[in-house]
């Protein structure tokens, strides 16, 4: 009997029962001025989930960088996904009809364990942008 309750809490803990849920809102004006995420930079554990928010419309959550072994997501407009993070890194996602203006956001899961990979693609990414170039470096800078 011991040892079947000991499996049992096991399990339950494998499974992911103490796993966070991460909500960002999908904003035409925020904290960080128009077109943003809200939070822009959130800090998960792996295994947490985050779930954009459909606050204002015709506005979408789709990722452009991950960790290796990550899988990426594109959901549509006015759609709330929820994505579950399962590989330790940074990940970096857009809201595609306002990547001009530098609708972005940064998620840390764990360790940054590849900032710089992302550092450089924040770079030649922020070439393309007419508005906020900085916006999602300043958003790396808050990953440790």
């Amino acid at each position: 009997m011991k040892k079947l309750v000991t499996l049992a809490i096991g399990a339950f803990l494998a499974s992911g029962a103490f796993a966070a849920e991460h909500q960002i809102k999908m904003l035409n004006n925020g904290k960080d001025g128009i077109m943003v995420f809200e939070p822009g930079f959130v800090q998960a554990a792996k295994g947490d989930t985050v779930k954009f928010i459909k606050t204002d419309a015709s506005h979408n959550s789709a990722s452009f960088f991950a960790p290796k072994g990550a899988k990426g997501w594109k959901g549509k407009p006015d759609e709330e996904v929820v994505v579950t993070l399962s590989e330790e890194g940074i990940y970096m996602y857009q809201c595609d009809p306002h990547k001009p203006m530098a609708m972005v956001g940064v998620i840390q899961v764990g360790k940054a364990t590849n900032l710089d990979e992302a550092k450089n693609e924040a770079a030649n990414y922020s070439k393309s942008l007419a508005m906020n170039k900085d916006r999602l470096t300043k958003y790396l800078d808050l990953a440790k």
